[in-house]
C-alpha cells in the first residue's frame, strides 16, 4: 500500500531553523555558492549545533514514542542545500537520533513549494520570504526568532498562539487599527455570537487538537494556549468561535494589552506564534517565538 500521512501532524522545518548553520551561511553570503559548497563538504563530519527550532522538533517527534508505536507526527526537512551539501545536515540528524527520514533539497531555490506537496500543517524557517510565500499559499508558517528556549523537561509539548491574524482572521484587528479600541470593543460585543473566520494557523491548531484527542486527557503530551491582548467583553466571541470550530484550547489568557512574555514563561511555552514583530521580539526574551507575517499589521510594515 502507498505511504500516507492521513491522520498525522506534519511539520516542515528548514535546515537553518533545525540547526545552527550560521558559519556556513556567512561563508555563502561573503564568498558565494562555490565556497559554501566546499565548506559544507569539508565540514560534513562535524556535528551541527541545535538551532532555534530543534527543541520543538525533538518534543514533536517524542510524541511518537507515546502513541502505542504509531507514528502520529512527521517532521520533514526542507532545505536550500543540495543533497550533496545537505549530507552534513543528515549526519547531524543521525547524531542526535532524530527520526527524520524525509527531506527536499532545492539546491539554492526556495523549498517552500514542497510544503503543499508534503501536506504540511506548519512550516518553520529563518527566511521571511519563504515564510510569506507559504502563508500566501494558504499554509501556516512562521519565521523563527533567536532567543529564549523556555521548556520544561516533562515530555509535554506546550504551544501558544496569538488570536487575531494568527488563529483568527484579522477582520477585527483591522477595525482596531483604523477606528480604535472603543470601535473594536463595540464590534466584538455586537458580533459575539458570530464566529470569526479562521486565520492561517486554524488548520495547524485543528491538527494539534486531533492529535490531543488520541490520548487520554490526563496523559496527553500536548498543551495549547491562547495568549491574546483581548480582554472582556471581547473574550466572548473567541470562546464561541472555538466552540463552533469544535476545537479545545487547554488555557486561554486574556491579557488586555499586558506584555505577554512573563505569561508565556509561566505557561512554559516551547513555541509562541504572533503576527506582530514587536510582540515576538519581546516574547523571544523568554521563550522561542515565531513571527507570522500575515494580516494588516504586516501590510503596514511592508509584509504580506
Amino acid at each position: 500500500m502507498p505511504v500516507s500521512f492521513d491522520g498525522k501532524l506534519v511539520v516542515a522545518i528548514s535546515s537553518r531553523a533545525l540547526f545552527d548553520l550560521s558559519d556556513s551561511h556567512k561563508v555563502y553570503l561573503e564568498q558565494g555558492l562555490d565556497a559554501f559548497q566546499d565548506y559544507q563538504i569539508e565540514h560534513e563530519e562535524e556535528v551541527l549545533k541545535p538551532g532555534d527550532a530543534f527543541p520543538l522538533a525533538k518534543k514533536l517527534l517524542a510524541i511518537n514514542d507515546l502513541a502505542d508505536g504509531e507514528g502520529r507526527v512527521e517532521v520533514i526537512l526542507l532545505s536550500r542545500n543540495s543533497s550533496d551539501t545537505g549530507l552534513r545536515v543528515f549526519n547531524s540528524i543521525e547524531h542526535y537520533g532524530l527520526p527524520i527520514t524525509r527531506a527536499a533539497f532545492a539546491s539554492g531555490e526556495s523549498p517552500h513549494r514542497y510544503v503543499s506537496a508534503f501536506g504540511a500543517h506548519l512550516f518553520l524557517s529563518t527566511d521571511p520570504d519563504d515564510v510569506r510565500q507559504v502563508l500566501e499559499a494558504g499554509y501556516a508558517a512562521a519565521t523563527i526568532l533567536s532567543g529564549g528556549q523556555c521548556q520544561r523537561e516533562d515530555g509535554v509539548l506546550r504551544v501558544a498562539f496569538d488570536g487575531d491574524a494568527v488563529l483568527f482572521s484579522d477582520e477585527s484587528e483591522q477595525i482596531f487599527q483604523s477606528d480604535g479600541l472603543a470601535a473594536f470593543t463595540e464590534n466584538e460585543k455586537r458580533s459575539a455570537r458570530t464566529p470569526m473566520n479562521g486565520g492561517p494557523f486554524k488548520p495547524f491548531l485543528a491538527a494539534l487538537h486531533q492529535l490531543q484527542k488520541s490520548f487520554p486527557h490526563d496523559q496527553c503530551p500536548i498543551r495549547t494556549a491562547l495568549v491574546t491582548a483581548r480582554s472582556a467583553p471581547a473574550h466572548e466571541r473567541v470562546v464561541r468561535t472555538l466552540r463552533e470550530w469544535d476545537i479545545r484550547l487547554d488555557e486561554s489568557l486574556f491579557l488586555g494589552g499586558l506584555p505577554k512574555g512573563d505569561f508565556l514563561r509561566a505557561f512554559g511555552a516551547d513555541m509562541f506564534f504572533d503576527d506582530q514583530q514587536g510582540h515576538c521580539e519581546s516574547a523571544a526574551e523568554h521563550v522561542a517565538a515565531g513571527h507570522v507575517p500575515h494580516g494588516i499589521s504586516n501590510l503596514a510594515n511592508g509584509g504580506q
